[in-house]
């Protein structure tokens, strides 16, 4: 077994640890675009641990721990915002506007 099977995946465990620990604070800190980012990237990391021969179950095992754990965030994040009979909005889950491109030259902003 390489070195990269071990210490990789144990340098990894920071990602969900650090989620586990944000659980305490305050739902107003929980970004929305980086909670899906990190679910996206270890649903990836998830299949190429499973994938690469020999298996890497301890960085599947972190990477599936990430995923569960940032979904709770998202849960959290968005009971905060949507969760009381007012609707907030939140910079963190609003997208940034989109440019339309009307040639390769100009673009103009979407209002």
């Amino acid at each position: 077994m390489r070195r990269t099977h071990f210490w990789g995946p144990v340098f990894n465990w920071g990602l969900p640890l650090a989620t586990v620990k944000d659980m305490r604070a305050s739902p107003d800190i929980i970004s929305g675009r980086m909670t899906t980012a990190l679910i996206l990237y270890s649903m990836a990391f998830m299949r190429f641990a499973y994938r690469v021969q020999p298996r890497n179950l301890l960085l599947l095992a972190c990477h599936g721990t990430n995923i569960v754990a940032q979904s709770v965030q998202a849960g959290r994040l968005i009971t905060h915002c949507y969760g009381s009979g007012t609707k907030r909005p939140v910079k963190s889950l609003v997208l940034t506007p989109v440019k339309q491109c009307e040639s390769d030259l100009t673009c103009s902003l979407v209002n």
